[in-house]
């Protein structure tokens, strides 16, 4: 398991967008909407892993929720894994509970299933695999 990226929660992508630009130099290298979530994300490439910023597409996503609760900040860390379905096992077998234990479709090509945070000391914690 490796760090894949750091998702931040943000109000406007076009104003984030803008910071992080100047902040580490370079432009996002995809934007991307998932209707199903409710977001709009943004990535930059940091080294080895990533920065996934997100914005909520309507007012009843979870992200919009997020913001409305605890501001803009830091929002989950995902963790890279070769094979999702024995991770969700492995993590179950020890004690993790998930948000739900099917992984769907995220950004970035990615499938990805979240821990729920009570299980992970009040920290939101994303697995995801690269599809085929």
């Amino acid at each position: 398991m490796k760090l894949e990226h750091i998702g931040i929660a943000v109000k406007s992508l076009g104003v984030s967008d803008e910071l992080f630009e100047k902040l580490l130099g370079k432009n996002s290298y995809k934007n991307e909407t998932v209707e199903r979530e409710g977001v709009t994300t943004s990535f930059y490439k940091t080294g080895d892993s990533k920065i996934e910023l997100l914005e909520a597409s309507n007012a009843e996503s979870p992200i919009a929720k997020f913001i409305e609760k605890k501001g803009e900040g830091i929002h989950h860390l995902a963790f890279g894994v070769e094979n999702i379905y024995d991770e969700i096992e492995r993590l179950k077998k020890e004690g993790f509970q998930f948000i739900s234990e099917e992984p769907k479709d995220g950004a970035d090509n990615k499938l990805v299933a979240f821990l729920h945070p009570k299980s992970t000391n009040g920290v939101l914690v994303e697995i995801c695999q690269e599809k085929a």
